[in-house]
C-alpha cells in the first residue's frame, strides 16, 4: 500500500514473509509466522539509513552485487557494546528484501531515498579529507580507502582527499583554497592532524568575519564547517571523547548520517605569538616536561609517551607560579558532581555560559596590560608551587584512562575544568596519576584541587619573574620568538603566520631531562600535543565554537542491540 507517509507492503526476508511499514521518522519490519501472528518487530530510524541499493549487494569488506530485478538491500546503522569501551560500537548492518514485483521493489527504493533527504537534511553530499600518512602506526591511508572510502560511497558522498606531507599543510589548506561545496572536513589521523584542521576552520572563519583571533576580548564567530575524525594516530583523545570508541567505522557512519556535536574550544593567547587552540589538554609543569621528552625519542612511536612520563616522574620537579581564574556558575554543574556528558546532554543543552556578560572588559584591561591582574572582580588568585597545572574542555578520555583528566567535564557548557596539583611527595603524585587509570577519584587527595571555569591565566611572582627574566624553561633565551609574527591588527586573523621557531630550533634545545645539572625554575605549555615555549599565557574558553560529526557518547545501559527490537 501506498501512502503519503510511506509505505505498508508483505516483503519476504531469507523466504520469510515480513510486514515492512515506512512511516514518517521510521521504517520497520515484522515477522509474520503462517498464523498472521506478529513475532518480531525491528525498528531502524530513517536518520539512521545509511543507504539503499538495488539487488542483493555486499559493501565490507568488499563489494559485491548481484542485480536481481525483485531485490533491494537496506544499509543501516547498528550497534553493539565493545567491552572495555566507554561508549558504543557501530557497525554496518543491512538486510536484503525480496519484492513479489519489479515495480514494488522500484517503489521501495524511491521512497526509502526520498526519505532520507527529507528527514536527514544535515548529512554531507561533499567532504575535504585530510589523510596523514604519517600519524600513529602509518596507517591512515589503508584505513580510509579500506574502511571508509566504501561507505561514504554507498552514502553517495564524493570526497577530496589530500595525503598531507608537512607540518601545517591541512591548516594552510584550509586557510588559503576555495572551499565553496563542501559540507565538513574529515581529519583522518590523530589528535594532532586534528588540531592542524580545527586552527584551520577556525582561522578561516575569523578571517571571514572579520575578527582579529589574537585578541583574547574577542568573540569568534562560530564555524559552520563540521569536522569529522577517523581515528588514525597514537591516542585519538578527541575521537574517543566525543564518540566513546577508537574506532574508524563509528566514526564514518557518524559522519554519513549527519550527526553534529557543539564543542567548546580554548583559546591560549601570549602577547608575543599568535593564538593557539585546545579541545583536550592545556598542560604545564608535568604535562609540558612529558612532551618535550618525548620529542626527542618520536622513534619509539607511542610508546615514547610512556618512557617519558617515567624519566619526569623520576625528576621529581614542581614550579612557582600564580594560578587566576574566572569561576563558572556553580549552580550549573560542578566538576565534582560525578555526571557524565553524554548524547544529549542536558547541562550542555541549558548551558548560559555561551556569552560572558563583563568577562570581556576584565581581559581587555588585563591582557593589554602583559596580564596585570587589575581590575579583576570576580577573579580568585592562587599562589604556591604545583607539579602540573591543566584545563581540559571535555573528559579528555582514552582507552588507558577511561575516565580521563576530568570525568565530570562537558563538551559544549562553554567552560572548562581547571586541575591544580600541588608541590607533593613522589609517592602521592604517583597515587594521582595511578587514579586515571582506574575509577577511582583522583581529585580526592589534599594536595589536588579542580575548578570549573571560564578563563584562567598563569603568571610568575613579581620577584621569580625578574629571576628569571629572558630565559624559558629549558634555558632558552625566550627573545628568540615563538612565532614570526606581524603587528596584531585590529581586525583579520593571524593564524596564517607560519610557526617557525620550534621547526628550526635544534632538538637539543628543547630536552631537559634527568642529565641536567640544575632543575629548570619554569616549564612549557602542552597545547594539544604542541609545544608553546613560554610561561605566561591567558586561556579563555569560547563556548560551542565548532561543530563535529559526533553526537556525544551514547549511554550502553540503553542499547540492547544495533536496532531496537520488540517481540509482540
Amino acid at each position: 500500500m501506498d501512502t503519503e507517509l510511506g509505505l505498508d507492503s508483505t516483503l519476504w526476508i531469507r523466504s520469510r514473509r515480513h510486514r515492512a511499514v515506512l512511516t514518517g521518522w521510521n521504517f520497520n519490519w515484522t515477522e509474520v509466522d503462517k498464523t498472521n501472528r506478529n513475532k518480531k518487530t525491528i525498528w531502524v530510524p530513517v536518520s539512521e539509513v545509511v543507504g539503499v541499493e538495488e539487488g542483493r549487494v555486499q559493501i565490507l569488506p568488499h563489494k559485491l552485487v548481484e542485480d536481481t530485478d525483485k531485490d533491494f538491500t537496506v544499509f543501516y546503522v547498528q550497534r553493539c557494546n565493545r567491552s572495555g569501551s566507554s561508549g558504543v560500537l557501530w557497525r554496518l548492518g543491512q538486510t536484503q528484501f525480496t519484492c513479489p514485483s519489479r515495480v514494488l521493489r522500484d517503489q521501495w527504493i524511491k521512497h526509502l531515498r526520498a526519505a532520507l533527504k527529507t528527514h536527514s537534511p544535515l548529512r554531507p553530499n561533499r567532504l575535504l579529507v585530510f589523510i596523514n600518512p604519517f600519524g600513529g602506526k602509518k596507517q591512515g591511508q589503508q584505513i580510509y580507502h579500506t574502511c571508509v572510502a566504501p561507505l561514504f560511497e554507498l552514502a553517495g558522498i564524493s570526497s577530496h582527499v589530500v595525503v598531507t606531507h608537512r607540518p601545517n599543510q591541512a591548516r594552510d589548506y584550509l586557510l588559503k583554497k576555495d572551499l565553496t561545496g563542501f559540507d565538513g572536513v574529515v581529519c583522518v589521523g590523530g589528535d594532532g592532524m586534528f588540531s592542524e584542521i580545527l586552527h584551520g576552520v577556525i582561522g578561516r572563519t575569523q578571517q571571514k568575519a572579520g575578527l582579529c583571533e589574537n585578541d583574547p576580548s574577542a568573540t569568534l564567530q562560530s564555524c559552520h564547517l563540521h569536522i569529522g575524525i577517523i581515528p588514525a594516530g597514537s591516542t585519538d583523545c578527541v575521537c574517543y571523547a566525543t564518540v566513546g570508541v577508537i574506532d574508524p567505522v563509528t566514526s564514518a557512519l557518524h559522519i554519513i548520517i549527519g550527526d553534529s556535536q557543539p564543542l567548546d574550544v580554548s583559546a591560549v593567547h601570549h602577547p608575543s605569538s599568535p593564538v593557539h587552540y585546545s579541545v583536550s589538554l592545556v598542560g604545564y609543569g608535568f604535562y609540558g616536561d612529558v612532551l618535550v621528552q618525548s620529542e626527542k625519542h618520536r622513534w619509539m612511536g607511542p610508546l615514547r609517551y610512556d618512557y617519558s612520563g617515567t624519566i619526569v616522574y623520576l625528576s621529581n620537579r614542581s614550579y612557582a607560579g600564580i594560578v587566576q581564574y574566572l569561576p563558572a556558575d556553580p549552580l550549573l554543574s560542578s566538576p565534582r558532581d560525578k555526571t557524565r556528558c553524554l548524547a544529549g546532554c542536558n547541562v550542555c543543552a541549558r548551558s548560559t555560559e555561551r556569552t560572558f556578560p563583563h568577562f570581556v572588559d576584565s581581559l581587555c584591561g588585563s591582557h593589554k596590560n602583559k596580564f596585570s591582574s587589575h581590575s579583576e572582580g570576580e577573579w580568585v588568585s592562587i599562589k604556591g608551587r604545583f607539579r602540573c597545572v591543566s584545563l581540559t574542555c571535555m573528559s579528555s578520555s582514552c582507552p588507558k584512562s577511561p575516565l580521563g583528566l576530568s570525568p565530570s567535564a562537558h563538551l559544549a557548557d562553554g567552560t572548562g575544568d581547571l586541575i591544580l596539583v600541588r608541590d607533593t611527595d613522589p609517592l602521592s603524585f604517583l597515587k594521582f596519576l595511578y587514579r586515571h587509570t582506574n575509577s577511582e577519584d583522583q581529585f580526592d587527595l589534599p594536595f589536588v584541587e579542580v575548578h570549573r571555569v571560564k578563563a584562567f591565566r598563569f603568571l610568575l611572582s613579581s620577584e621569580d619573574e625578574e629571576k628569571y627574566r629572558g630565559v624559558d624553561s629549558l634555558g632558552v633565551n625566550t627573545q628568540i620568538r615563538a612565532c614570526t609574527m606581524e603587528p596584531v591588527c585590529a581586525s583579520g586573523s593571524q593564524q596564517h603566520l607560519v610557526e617557525d621557531d620550534l621547526e628550526k630550533k635544534s632538538p637539543s634545545l628543547l630536552v631537559c631531562g634527568l642529565c641536567c645539572r640544575k632543575t629548570p625554575a619554569v616549564s612549557v605549555w602542552n597545547c594539544d600535543g604542541e609545544i608553546l615555549p613560554y610561561t605566561e599565557i591567558l586561556c579563555r574558553v569560547h563556548g560551542q565554537l565548532v561543530r563535529l560529526y559526533a553526537r556525544g557518547i551514547e549511554d550502553q545501559t540503553t542499547i540492547q542491540d544495533g536496532t531496537r527490537e520488540r517481540g509482540l
